[in-house]
């Protein structure tokens, strides 16, 4: 355009000299010239302006030259970014391709062991349905077991009640003989007495007579009575004495006591008791010479007469002060017999209500037993049908531990599967985000194209209507200049052409552009829509995910709801446990005071039919006479302590069976309210499973519609499945390291089929106890068949839930056949691993409180050892005072043959002496025998703590017994648990080091992810700096260049300076940026490969 602005300019200078030389001679047309001159001036003045404007656009032509030169450079550089990422696009499909086949494949084998993982599920819920049988059973043979014990406690109770209700007929028939013999005996009294009465008048005649011989025979009774003082003096120091002796008898009763089996004290005792008794007998001897000396003195001094005289007075005063005193004492107990009657007939008739109910007790015993037989009989028929569903099971069993062995395999190879896509996953997210950067550059690059190109399409337009301006000029010119050009024309035409051809070259160079704009604009429409699908792939993915973490988390709080529920019912069924064998214990101690307390009473009874044998046998002699009122007056007033006391001990006794039988009574109606109690409870729980029921219906439900969307997120998510063919050759190699693990765990199985076995074996020994105790135990109560239907019921409950798990596993599997994305698998693993976590603790807690039980179970059989060792000291200590007793007994007995001897001695000194001696020895020997009964009654007292104490050791010992077995039966579960623990810890062990593998190649990842940021960061930055350079180069070269008004010059050596300037910045930094696109988009590749 400036070669032809200067030929067009050099042309009009030659033009205008030819002008004026033509025009010199044409004086006519100077005006015209004039006027041609002034128009020559407008138009040289429009021409310089155009001449500007010309410059302009060849600046600007220039610079939009340059311009397409850079978007062709750089377009270039486009197309080869474009071809590498098309390359890599493809690599990518054929990669995503490659590992949607290996998920296709890979989720053909999940669903495959996913359904053999359901089926071993449902294997392994049948077996532990089947082991809560058995735990049932045994439960409902333990309780048969107490119900057998609690039968034959009432049968010996009831043995007992009746032994007592005989005993109470043979005494109200033995009263009733009592009552008849005493109505003769008073009848017989009063015929004595009125025979009796008779001889009193006749006496008293007598008596009148004798009166007068007594006047005479005062004087010799005063001399006798002051005799019979001195007598009463002697007596008084007897008497002193033998409260002395009886003192030092009771000293040295308590000294025995206290020694308990010091024999040398006892030695020197029965030393001093002799030495005591030799100075009695000197004594009674003394004494017995003086009564000799005495009786012989008054021998001497009164006559036989007096004597007998004296004699009959006494007696007659005697019998009639006896008679009358027999006669009160026989009203009295008249009277007490007929209180006694009233109250034995009271006593019979509740003894009679006591039998009808105890008989009614006995029916419904026996109704119960038959029921109990019944359900014994079913019971076998069902134990035997479960032995032989056990030995199926036990069958099956093996089969589903060898199935969940390969399992386990499986799962670990589906884990391990599941980790590694994850490790894909997160490298193709990271591939991702390194897309959607370059994406987000090429768009900034994009957008800075789009502009450059609507500004050269700007200047486009500008050009056009330039060109049609100098177009319109150029007509103008040719019009008015048609004469003078003729001989220019030539040349003109020439630069028309030229001018026309450079027009057609810019206008190819702008529509090439436009081209390359286009496809430009098309592949960035192209990468938008592709980044687009994947966004969107992207939020669905992500909103899947989301939603099946969502569900996840329900389904665990679902799961840790209902293991909470468990627990608590378990815990429940342990309190309830616990609470019914405290009942037991409870009963069993009421039961052994109750038999202590019917012992006591049985003695009681039999003391009181001694002491009535006694008052008995008292009434025969006293019916005999022949002993002074003085000493039956005495006995009388014992005999009536005696009897107080016994009426005493009688109420107490019966005051303590009343007791007995409330403590009975109450612990009937505790019975009864903890049956209660525990038939609401289950009607409670009965509830809550129905609650719970209905609640997993609702949560059936929202699975139901759940899956539903999880369907048409699967069919979303079918596209990230393609990348699991990738791992297929990584899961090979780690099913060399499982096959090694599977030959453990056959070990492992091979270890629990022998204690299944060992396990089988203690059935069949345990069944085959059971069948001896029910041939030996054939009574069992109506609870039993309460227990039945109970379980019948929970069994119809089992078997309905059997159905509603089944249907829910059914619909589980089909949930879990759709259910096997890769963000589910994860959080699967990581949700396995806090369970994994959480049990480990809950193992460790039950291992501590196990120890913590076992210290406690120690401590209990150390305390049973000592109580043991104690009762076994008591029992020794018992045994020797027993045996001290005995010793005394025979001592004492030796003492009572020495005593009778000397009795004997003394009856025949007495003979010679008097009766007084006589009745004090007799006194002697009735205390003595008094003794004799108290330390009897000390013996039998010994007898029963004795037999306390052996009960009490037999039941530590079956407590000891009992605590060694649970102690075992700890230590086993100990040893379990341990076991168990190492398993988790191992598996811990393996995750922690997965996690830490994972955790290495994350941060690797990371720490690329971190440089390839740096060189995209240092790439961006060497672009906006090239960018700001180029930018700055247009603007310099806008800026230096300038035109003048003379034709001559087109543009100064400064703007030639600028432009090499310009040239050489846009060479380097083209240079540069070349050099650092290569090494970006390799970086990326690697990040892809990655």
């Amino acid at each position: 355009m400036e070669k032809r602005v200067c030929v067009i300019q050099t042309d009009f200078h030659q033009y205008r000299p030819l002008v004026g030389i033509h025009g010199r001679p044409l004086t006519h047309e100077q005006e015209s010239l004039q006027q041609a001159e002034q128009r020559c001036v407008h138009l040289a003045q429009a021409r310089r302006e155009l001449e500007v404007q010309v410059v302009g656009l060849e600046e600007r032509l220039e610079q939009e030259e340059g311009a397409a030169a850079q978007l062709a450079s750089q377009r270039q550089r486009l197309e080869v970014e474009c071809c590498d990422l098309r390359r890599d696009l493809e690599e990518l499909e054929n990669t995503l391709t490659a590992v949607e086949r290996d998920k296709q494949s890979s989720d053909s084998t999940v669903r495959k062991l996913s359904e053999e993982l359901c089926q071993k599920d449902v294997l392994v819920q049948k077996f532990q349905k089947e082991k809560d049988h058995l735990v049932e059973l045994s439960q409902l043979e333990y309780q048969l077991d107490q119900e057998r014990k609690q039968r034959s406690d009432l049968e010996r109770n009831r043995k007992r009640l009746e032994g007592d209700s005989k005993n109470t007929m043979e005494n109200l028939s033995e009263l009733g003989k009592m009552r008849a013999s005493l109505e003769e005996l008073i009848k017989k009294k009063d015929v004595e007495i009125s025979a009796t009465s008779s001889r009193l008048e006749a006496e008293e005649a007598l008596s009148a007579g004798l009166q007068k011989k007594n006047k005479e025979l005062q004087v010799r009774i005063e001399e006798l009575e002051e005799e019979l003082e001195a007598e009463r003096a002697m007596r008084a120091k007897v008497e002193k004495q033998r409260a002395d002796l009886t003192r030092e008898l009771d000293d040295l009763t308590d000294r025995l006591e206290e020694a308990g089996g010091a024999t040398a004290s006892q030695m020197e005792m029965n030393k001093k008791r002799e030495a005591e008794l030799q100075r009695l007998r000197r004594e009674l001897e003394e004494s017995s010479v003086q009564a000799e000396t005495v009786a012989a003195a008054l021998r001497k001094r009164h006559g036989d007469s007096l004597a007998e005289l004296g004699e009959q007075c006494e007696g007659l005063q005697r019998t009639r002060a006896k008679l009358e005193k027999e006669k009160q004492n026989l009203r009295l107990e008249v009277d007490d017999l007929a209180a006694s009657l009233d109250a034995l007939q009271k006593a019979k008739a509740s003894t009679d209500t006591q039998l009808k109910k105890l008989e009614d007790l006995l029916s419904e015993a026996n109704s119960r037993n038959e029921d109990m037989q019944k359900a014994l009989t079913e019971v076998t028929v069902a134990k035997n049908r479960l032995t032989a569903d056990n030995n199926e099971l036990s069958r099956q069993l093996e089969e589903a531990e060898n199935k969940g062995s390969q399992l386990s395999r499986s799962k670990t190879l589906i884990v391990t599967q599941h980790e590694e896509l994850k490790k894909q996953f997160d490298e193709e997210f990271k591939s991702k985000s390194v897309l959607s950067s370059s994406l987000t550059t090429v768009r900034q690059d994009f957008e800075a194209l789009k502009e450059q190109l609507e500004e050269e399409q700007e200047s486009k337009l500008e050009l056009q209507r330039l060109v049609s301006k100098l177009n319109s000029d150029v007509t103008h010119w040719r019009s008015r200049h048609e004469a003078d050009a003729i001989q220019h024309g030539d040349e003109l035409e020439e630069a028309k052409k030229k001018l026309s051809a450079r027009l057609q070259e810019a206008e190819e160079a702008v529509e090439a552009t436009q081209a390359k704009c286009s496809s430009l604009e098309k592949t960035k429409q192209r990468l938008q829509g592709e980044v687009e699908e994947l966004c969107v792939d992207l939020e669905k993915a992500n909103n899947a995910a989301a939603v099946l973490d969502k569900k996840q988390r329900m389904l665990d709080k679902q799961l840790g709801d209902w293991r909470l529920k468990c627990e608590e019912l378990v815990a429940e069924v342990e309190s309830c446990q616990k609470e019914s064998r405290q009942h037991a214990t409870e009963l069993f101690k009421l039961k052994t005071a109750y038999e202590e307390a019917m012992e006591q009473s049985d003695a009681l009874r039999r003391e009181n039919k001694a002491f009535q044998e006694e008052i008995a046998d008292l009434t025969d002699q006293l019916s005999d006479g022949g002993k002074s009122v003085h000493e039956l007056q005495k006995m009388k007033k014992k005999i009536e302590m005696e009897k107080e006391e016994l009426q005493a001990s009688l109420e107490e006794s019966e005051a303590a069976l009343e007791a007995e039988e409330t403590k009975v009574l109450r612990l009937q109606l505790e019975l009864s309210q903890a049956k209660a109690d525990m038939e609401r409870r289950l009607q409670e729980k009965e509830e809550e499973l129905d609650a719970a029921r209905k609640s997993h219906q609702r949560a059936v439900e929202s699975l139901q519609a759940s899956l539903d969307v999880e369907v048409k997120g699967r069919t979303e998510g079918a596209r990230l499945k393609k990348k699991m063919e990738s791992d297929i050759n990584e899961l090979e190699l780690q099913m060399d390291l499982l096959n090694k693990n599977n030959a453990e765990l056959m070990k492992t199985v091979k270890k629990m089929q022998q204690q299944t076995k060992d396990l089988q074996v203690q059935l069949e020994e345990e069944t085959r106890g059971q069948e001896e105790l029910r041939e030996e135990h054939t009574l069992l109560e109506r609870r039993c068949t309460l227990l039945v239907t109970e379980g019948e019921e929970s069994r119809a409950g089992l078997e309905a839930a059997e159905r509603a798990r089944k249907a829910l596993e059914t619909e589980l599997q089909e949930t879990t056949e759709k259910y096997n994305d890769i963000n589910n698998q994860l959080q699967s693993a990581s949700s396995g691993k806090r369970k994994l976590e959480v049990d480990l603790q809950q193992l460790t807690q039950e291992h501590e409180e196990l120890q913590n039980e076992l210290r406690g179970a120690n401590d209990k059989i150390k305390k049973a050892v000592c109580e043991t060792a104690r009762v076994a000291e008591e029992l020794r200590v018992e045994q020797e005072h027993t045996m001290h007793l005995e010793r005394v007994k025979k001592g004492l007995e030796a003492q009572l043959k020495d005593m009778t001897v000397r009795l004997d001695e003394a009856e025949q000194l007495a003979m010679k002496g008097g009766k007084k001696i006589i009745q004090k020895l007799e006194g002697k020997v009735k205390e003595l025998e008094l003794e004799l009964e108290t330390e009897q009654k000390k013996y039998a007292e010994t007898v029963k703590t004795l037999r306390k104490n052996e009960r009490r050791l037999k039941e530590l010992l079956f407590q000891s017994e009992e605590d060694q077995k649970n102690q075992l039966r700890m230590q086993e579960l100990v040893e379990r648990l341990q076991i168990k623990m190492k398993t988790y810890k191992r598996q811990v062990e393996e995750a922690e080091e997965q996690a830490n593998m994972n955790l290495a190649k994350y941060r690797k990842t990371v720490h690329e992810l971190d440089d390839a940021e740096e060189r995209a960061d240092i790439a961006e930055s060497a672009l906006t700096k090239i960018r700001t350079k180029n930018r700055g180069s247009f603007g310099k070269g806008y800026s230096s260049g300038y035109s003048t008004p003379y034709p001559g010059v087109v543009r100064s050596p400064s703007s030639v300076g600028s432009e090499g300037r310009g040239e050489k910045i846009l060479t380097d930094d083209d240079e540069s940026v070349s050099s650092l696109i290569p090494t970006y988009l390799n970086s990326l590749k690697k990040l892809m490969i990655d």
